[in-house]
């Protein structure tokens, strides 16, 4: 990869401060003591992934496995209301399992693990399957769950809290954010001219949006041993927006293929695809590298900078995810 932007980000001097985490499973127990949850020290499982939360598993002394999230950042207690509305919604209409939460602070959230495996996990760095990326199995199962989430009434999701970007917002957002990124990196003009493209073509912009999750990664997905799906966890970014916002990561993990038959299933459970979606999704996934900078930007963080730069002034060439 080339190096970071020559300009550093025009970070205010104000942004936050990340949160203080626990460092070590003692510090984890200690803080869950302190909201009455007794967990054992032998159980505790940190998670290396997340952008918002810092995660670990651990049991109770009854045996019973907690998953407990605590924020990295100010801004994301600020969130914790409308995700707990989003459980609420989506828990009433998916036939999987959503997080209960049991405890909520500034602090912590924890709540039962919900039933299943995650897809994928990170350990050391090193992703883990649980799952086969490429499964048809899992493809067809991934589009009947969508069409469920994505069926939900827009106007009930508003009446909940949960934030509903129109369709023509959703272009103008993605047009702010191209902005904003690339007049605080340099982005290697081929990625430049893609979003541009994409961004003037009205072929790929939904007429219609949708309830979505936005981070339907497998990491997020849970199953069981057979590929089923068994639970959704990490609702941080739900909100009405393009159902292509979710239909993306079935061509992000498992390809073409997989993504046909991802939108057949779709299809056949009352979704609605419709056409240029690969070609969308497609530049849609090449443009994750703008909420990356995005984030950057909102956190302040020099490690995150770098990272972000050096993905956006990088070469597209030959970055299909499979």
């Amino acid at each position: 990869m080339d190096s970071a932007a020559d300009t550093p980000a025009d970070t205010p001097a104000e942004a936050p401060a990340p949160r203080s985490v626990p460092e070590t499973p003692a510090d984890l127990l200690a803080l869950a003591a302190r909201h009455g949850l007794g967990l054992t020290e032998e159980s505790v499982e940190f998670v290396d992934f997340g952008l918002d939360y810092q995660v670990a598993l651990a049991d109770d002394d009854a045996g019973q496995r907690w998953v407990l999230r605590i924020p990295r950042r100010p801004s994301v207690v600020e969130t914790m209301a409308a995700e707990v509305a989003i459980l609420d919604l989506v828990g009433a209409h998916l036939e999987a399992a959503v997080p209960d939460w049991r405890i909520r602070s500034e602090d912590l959230i924890a709540y039962p693990a919900v039933p299943g495996t995650p897809g994928m996990t990170l350990k050391d760095g090193e992703q883990h399957w649980t799952l086969d990326p490429a499964s048809e199995d899992y493809a067809r199962r991934f589009g009947t769950l969508l069409a469920q989430l994505h069926s939900i009434d827009a106007e009930k999701a508003r009446d909940a809290g949960v934030e509903v970007r129109e369709p023509e917002q959703v272009r103008q957002q993605w047009r702010e954010d191209i902005e904003k990124v690339t007049a605080h990196f340099d982005v290697h003009p081929q990625r430049t001219a893609s979003w541009q493209y994409w961004l003037a073509e009205d072929a790929y912009w939904p007429q219609r949006t949708v309830m979505t999750h936005g981070e339907i990664y497998p990491g997020h997905v849970l199953v069981d041993e057979n590929d089923g799906i068994t639970g959704v966890i990490d609702w941080t970014t739900a909100r009405v927006d393009d159902p292509a916002r979710d239909l993306l990561f079935s061509y992000a993990i498992g390809g073409e293929e997989a993504f046909t038959v991802t939108l057949e299933a779709y299809a056949e459970a009352g979704g609605q695809p419709r056409e240029h979606l690969l070609e969308h999704c497609r530049i849609f996934w090449s443009a994750g590298a703008v909420g990356y900078g995005l984030y950057a930007l909102e956190t302040g963080e020099q490690a995150h900078h770098d990272a972000a730069a050096a993905q956006l002034a990088s070469d597209p060439d030959g970055g299909d995810p499979v």
